[in-house]
């Protein structure tokens, strides 16, 4: 037998060009992008606290003089910061952007000549994150 009486077939191959492939991607990921972001923010304070601290300074303020100059830094673009007594010191958890999540966490511990602060971020590996609680923070450990 030859091959000539054997009848081949093709492969049917969908391609799609490159304007088609983005409208596809692009639509889906404006939906799976927000539903993604909103599902990875189900982190506690516990889970904050247990990723390395992003920052770690001594100040010569007092833990309740450096806590109070979060609160009125993060006032505009945070909300309502949720201070609490912890060890020597105070613990401010700062709320998410856009969910009542915690997206950091300061440890502010009493020492002799001021506090030691630790800083906990939710998103500590993400280089894109918002930087305006490390900006606060930078802030007021002097001024």
């Amino acid at each position: 037998m030859s091959d000539k009486g054997k009848v081949r077939r093709r492969k049917t191959v969908i391609v799609l060009s490159e304007g088609l492939y983005r409208r596809f991607y692009m639509k889906w990921g404006v939906w799976v992008l927000p539903v993604a972001l909103t599902m990875s923010g189900c982190a506690t304070v516990s889970d904050i606290n247990e990723t390395l601290p992003t920052m770690s300074v001594i100040s010569g303020k007092k833990p309740h003089e450096y806590a109070q100059c979060l609160v009125e830094k993060l006032a505009d673009s945070r909300g309502a910061l949720q201070v609490e007594p912890y060890k020597s010191g105070v613990r401010v958890i700062v709320p998410q952007k856009l969910s009542a999540g915690p997206a950091a966490v300061f440890e502010i511990e009493d020492r002799s000549s001021g506090s030691s602060i630790k800083l906990h971020e939710r998103l500590s590996n993400v280089p894109l994150r918002p930087w305006d609680v490390r900006n606060a923070a930078t802030e007021c450990i002097s001024g």
